[in-house]
Parts: C-alpha cells; sequence; structure tokens
C-alpha cells in the first residue's frame, strides 16, 4: 500500500520534464494521477504510466486560460470525485536581457509560471476547503528566489512570485487542513535545461550542460525523478505538519560563495 494510495493528483506541465518525473513517482506511491497539459504528448506520457499497471489520465489543458482548467477540473471531478492533491508544476522559460526582451516574452512567462499556477488552484481549490483536506504544492525555483542570472529577470521574477503565493496562500487555508509548500529545484536533466543551454550558447548547448555540472557540488544535475519523491512527501500525510515552506533541491549548487574557491 502506498503513501499515496486511494488518492488522486492533479500534475500541471505533465507531459515532459518535472512534472513527468512527478506524475510517474505519485503514481508509484499509489496516487491516481491526472496530468494536465497543452502539449498532445500528455496522453503518450499517461499511457506510459497506465502501462506500468498504474493509474492516470491525460487532459489537455492550457493553464493561462482559467475556463479551459475549470473545465478539465469538472471533469477530472466528475471521473475521480476527489482531488486531494494538486501540483503546479507548468513553467517555462526564455533567456533574453532585460533592454532586449519584449512584452509578448515576458508576459509569455508570466501567464503560464504566474497565472497559471494562479488559475488551476483556484479552481481546485473549493473543492479542497469543501472536503477539510488537500496537499498544493508549487514548483518556485533557486532562481528569483536565492540566484539568478542573466536574461533571467522575468523568470526569475515569476519564481518569486510563486514563493510568495505560496506562503500567503498556505496561511489563509491552514484552518481548512490544506497545506502549501514549494519546491525550488536548481538545475533538473530536463527540457528546459537543454533549451537553456541551446539559448545560452547555439553553437555547443551540450558545454552550457557540461559547464552547469562542473558547477554542482554533487557533479551532476539532477533527476526529475528525484524532485517527483520530495513532490510525493509534500503531497503525502508524512509531512501533515509542514506548510508555507520552501525545500531547495539542488545537489548543493546555491551552497558555494563563489565559482573559484574550493573549486
Amino acid at each position: 500500500m502506498g503513501k499515496l494510495a486511494g488518492k488522486t493528483a492533479i500534475v500541471t506541465g505533465a507531459a515532459m520534464g518535472n512534472g513527468e518525473g512527478i506524475a510517474k513517482v505519485l503514481a508509484k506511491h499509489g496516487a491516481h494521477v491526472l496530468l494536465f497539459d497543452i502539449n498532445d504528448k500528455v496522453f503518450v506520457t499517461a499511457d506510459a504510466i497506465k502501462a506500468e499497471g498504474l493509474q492516470a489520465t491525460g487532459y489537455k489543458v492550457d493553464v493561462t486560460n482559467y475556463e479551459d482548467v475549470d473545465r478539465a477540473v469538472k471533469e477530472a471531478l466528475q471521473e475521480c470525485k476527489k482531488i486531494e492533491i494538486l501540483v503546479n508544476n507548468a513553467g517555462v522559460v526564455r533567456i533574453v536581457d532585460f533592454l532586449e526582451m519584449s512584452d509578448d516574452v515576458r508576459d509569455f512567462q508570466f501567464n503560464v509560471n504566474i497565472n497559471g499556477v494562479w488559475n488551476v488552484t483556484k479552481a481546485v481549490l473549493p473543492h479542497m476547503k469543501e472536503n477539510k483536506y488537500g496537499k498544493i504544492v508549487n514548483l518556485s525555483s533557486v532562481t528569483g528566489t536565492m540566484v539568478a542570472d542573466p536574461g533571467e529577470a522575468a523568470y526569475a521574477t515569476t519564481k518569486a512570485a510563486v514563493l510568495g503565493f505560496t506562503k500567503a496562500l498556505a496561511r489563509e487555508v491552514a484552518p481548512d487542513n490544506i497545506t502549501v509548500n514549494a519546491i525550488l529545484p536548481g538545475y533538473i536533466y530536463t527540457p528546459m535545461a537543454e533549451q537553456i543551454g541551446k539559448e545560452s550558447n547555439p553553437d555547443n548547448p551540450e558545454a552550457v550542460i557540461e559547464g552547469i555540472r562542473q558547477g554542482v557540488p554533487m557533479g551532476r544535475l539532477g533527476r526529475i525523478e528525484e524532485v517527483g519523491e520530495l513532490a510525493a512527501f509534500l503531497s503525502s500525510d508524512e509531512s501533515s505538519y509542514i506548510t508555507g515552506t520552501q525545500i531547495v533541491i539542488d545537489g548543493g549548487s546555491t551552497l558555494p560563495e563563489t565559482v573559484a574557491v574550493g573549486s
């Protein structure tokens, strides 16, 4: 019997990357996972989970559109009758220097990373409040909350906003037996990390990934399943007295005071 047995969990941005890892691990621990993503690959990922004998359902959802989110959540409730867990993972990044960034590129990141979290939470929270139980896990980042690199002004802003949202909402819903926590990943080997490599050095993106690896004290990028295990813990009753907090999972990358000392 897994620690999430009998629970239903929505994971956004679940087609690939951290969302895929989170969905697979939650399902492994017994949850029926509802995968939300705008990419059609969400159905492939859901089918792969079901092929392992686990429970998963894919939904094509645009998290920036509240009406679309509300429609999907209502369909999910018709299917599963309950939603105890929400993992707001959907996120995007574009590496562009502040003065060169168009409003469209800025707003794309704001809409997915901030409004997406807001919309899905708004659609799910009334059900959790009615049942006096819920686990909400938001994917923030070490970027914007602890560190930042050039070109990350918009992305860093969004991830700092997610952390602020986490703390404010946690205080608000604590009387309803709902916990709200944030995961702050460092560099995890995902399509987003590969994209950063391509945008930073189009001629040799692998050199960027290798540079990142060398800067992590543990000597590697994280695995999506490792983020999934942390999300599973925060989604379970093992974390029943934890709310409004953030947990960094970065292999120690935010530990060095400088790049050169001790390298």
